[in-house]
């Protein structure tokens, strides 16, 4: 194990297109995001589990095509008209997280019908295939969106997620440990970067290097937190 400093500084994701390992569980979706000048109708929406690479693709889109990111939790405290009026396609992450949320409803629907008005593209993302968005004309417009979807991690992909989230946290950990979590772990990113954060503080609370043994021990706590 090695570290560039001795603190335990928080991670800091990279989110470039080169940061992302491609496989048959995410080159579909890829590919659709890469075709966003010719998306049916102007829009596409993003769907996959939490961790599944969502925000990671997101972050591709608005770096080749210069689109704003929004979480759409913050649409009902934006000025909408004015940032269609940037001129840039926008990018709307969780949608599903608005549900039920009526002025951010109202707001995801105004904005979708200004900003394909005006030529904009909109990117969704959502943890849900068909969001259960309570308003009818919005949800109408979300169903009949394009998707794109992210599968679970197959092999090769998880196997290469856990470096980066290692190499996140500045760390290097010997290829037999990726192994031993990759066969051992659930087949999921979100657990992936749980299970990493939590070697991370153990390697540092025992002063040890990050073995398959210490591996065992971060995959118990993060069993036992997700019961």
């Amino acid at each position: 194990m090695t570290r560039q400093l001795p603190l335990d500084l928080p991670a800091r994701p990279a989110l470039g297109r080169d940061d992302f390992f491609v496989s048959p569980a995410n080159a579909d979706a890829l590919a659709a995001i890469e075709r966003w000048p010719g998306w049916p109708g102007g829009k596409l929406l993003l769907c996959g589990a939490p961790g599944a690479g969502k925000t990671h693709l997101v972050h591709v889109w608005a770096a080749r095509s210069g689109g704003h990111v929004l979480a759409a939790r913050q649409l009902a405290q934006t000025d909408v008209a004015a940032l269609v009026e940037t001129g840039r396609d926008i990018a709307l992450e969780d949608i599903d997280r608005i549900a039920g949320d009526a002025p951010a409803e109202r707001a995801l629907f105004h904005l979708h019908n200004l900003a394909l008005a005006e030529g904009r593209r909109l990117l969704l993302s959502s943890t849900e295939e068909r969001p259960d968005l309570a308003l009818p004309d919005l949800h109408s417009r979300i169903a009949g969106t394009p998707r794109a979807r992210l599968h679970p991690p197959d092999d090769a992909l998880l196997s290469a997620v856990l470096i980066k989230l290692f190499a996140d946290r500045q760390l290097t950990v010997p290829p037999r440990v990726i192994g031993h979590l990759a066969r051992r772990m659930e087949r999921s990113l979100s657990v992936a970067a749980r299970v990493v954060a939590t070697l991370d503080s153990l390697s540092l609370a025992r002063q040890c290097r990050i073995t398959p043994r210490l591996a065992d021990s971060a995959l118990d706590i993060v069993a036992r937190s997700g019961q």
